[in-house]
């Protein structure tokens, strides 16, 4: 739990209910890991009609539990920050760029665990 409460945006409360909501965290791919949270982007198409891409599926409790995760860490780290400007500047909406930043850091803690490792912000 320790490697997940030093992610910016992450503390006791978040990281617990990441792990128990959870349990595979660390042991899956990446899209997976995104999927099963519910923070993929899943297309709606049939024929000729495409619709938007959406987030569908996968467990609510923990997307609830990421958004204000997600806000503290677009505050305070200056990676996700950086990401979240940059598709506000692409014209993304506001919602979506969020979504975007908690599957971010879903995909982080994944990676932190499964390589037991802790988190280290980027250096210039």
């Amino acid at each position: 739990m320790f490697a997940l409460r030093v992610i910016p945006g992450i503390g006791r409360l978040t990281a617990t209910t990441m792990l128990i909501d959870m349990p595979e965290l660390g042991h899956l791919d990446s899209k997976k890991i995104a999927a099963l949270a519910g923070l993929a982007p899943m297309t709606q198409q049939s024929g000729k009609w495409q619709g938007k891409e959406r987030i569908t599926g996968g467990r609510s409790s923990l997307r609830r539990a990421m958004y204000m995760p997600a806000l503290v860490a677009i505050r305070f780290n200056s990676d996700l920050h950086q990401k979240y400007q940059e598709m506000l500047k692409k014209g993304k909406a506001k919602k979506v760029a969020i979504t975007a930043v908690m599957r971010r850091i879903i995909i982080m803690a994944n990676t932190l665990l499964r390589e037991g490792r802790d988190w280290l912000p980027n250096c210039p």
